[in-house]
């Protein structure tokens, strides 16, 4: 049974679009209209092994914060129809990835109750705007990320940010060890048929 979804949002704000397969190989076709933050899923793709396909047409002209926050929310919906109900996979996942000398650890739970604790950037995080020409991307958005993709996709994700100073590193090993916190919880387990739950739903 494929393990994938295709998912759209249309706001007044923005309409989006995504199409993921949780069993892929991290292919990704990715346009947002921020050219940092398609850097990041693209990476993300690259390391949960998820194909993902995301297409946003949202109000840049005003900022970067609907088009970035619709997506993550299309992308976590995208997710929890995709998993179905969850049947033999891992369901925890935990990661911690450097770069450079950013330390980002993450850690999830597939278990339907949606959760988001992101903790450790520095204060100048909030500030920072991040990419070359075009539209930028917020620091502070990370974090805001985080939590709509963990709110709609249905899991509970704690992400400490264990050291940084550049911001670009720091954004992009959380979103790496994101990507590989997922990669590992929601794989699938040739050992277990069954939903890993002793409540028997997730």
């Amino acid at each position: 049974m494929a393990r994938s979804a295709t998912t759209t949002r249309k706001t007044a704000e923005t309409e989006v679009a995504v199409t993921l397969n949780l069993d892929g190989t991290g292919q990704a076709e990715v346009s947002t209209g921020v050219g940092f933050y398609d850097h990041m899923l693209t990476a993300f793709a690259k390391h949960s092994l998820i194909d993902l396909k995301v297409d946003v047409k949202g109000d840049i002209g005003v900022d970067s914060h609907h088009s970035i926050e619709d997506a993550a929310i299309v992308i976590g919906i995208a997710i929890r129809e995709a998993l179905g109900d969850k049947q033999g996979i891992r369901r925890f996942g935990e990661a911690t990835v450097p770069l450079d000398e950013a330390l980002a650890h993450c850690v999830v739970d597939a278990a339907g109750r949606a959760y988001c604790v992101a903790s450790g950037e520095p204060v100048g995080m909030a500030y920072v705007r991040i990419g070359g020409e075009g539209v930028l991307y917020p620091g502070s958005m990370t974090a805001h990320v985080l939590e709509s993709l963990a709110m709609n996709a249905g899991i509970c994700l704690h992400m400490r940010l264990l050291a940084g100073r550049e911001p670009h590193h720091i954004v992009e090993a959380q979103f790496k060890a994101l990507a590989r916190a997922l990669r590992s919880a929601l794989e699938l387990d040739n050992r277990v048929s069954w939903v890993p739950s002793t409540k028997g739903v997730l």
